[in-house]
């Protein structure tokens, strides 16, 4: 398994009144620890994208389990399990400071050509990143 972890600090625009984030930063913070774990690969978004294929989100699935609040420092995991081929699966859980699991999740992106926008297969270059790495673990 492909296997990242990403620590942040809940920030106070994060936040409604009652100092608890609002649902849909969650997605926010899934993004951040997906794009930090390709990062860490040496695969950053950025040079997938250079080479001619983009990353949409498909679909999104979100699991809450307790509240982050502010002043929290959370603790963001991504894992791929599986190498690629038609769409990227990531699973998420998000973690407060006292371990406590707040909430999982599931992103899952497709794979589209960046001048046509027709579905491609993953790149080479990020199958292997992600091949290597759950080899790695076995």
């Amino acid at each position: 398994m492909m296997r990242s972890e990403l620590e942040l600090d809940v920030r106070y625009y994060e936040t409604d009144q009652m100092g608890i984030v609002h649902h849909s930063n969650y997605v926010r913070y899934f993004e951040c620890g997906r794009s930090d774990m390709m990062q860490k690969a040496g695969l950053p978004i950025e040079e997938i994208e250079k080479a001619g294929v983009m990353l949409p989100v498909v679909s999104v699935e979100c699991r809450y389990k307790l509240p982050a609040r502010m002043g929290d420092r959370i603790r963001i995991v991504s894992m791929v399990d599986k190498v690629p081929m038609a769409r990227l699966v990531v699973n998420n859980e998000i973690y407060n400071q006292a371990n406590q699991l707040l909430c999982t999740g599931t992103v899952v992106l497709g794979f589209i050509d960046s001048v046509t926008r027709h579905p491609v297969r993953c790149p080479e270059s990020l199958a292997g990143v992600i091949a290597a790495r759950i080899q790695d673990v076995k």
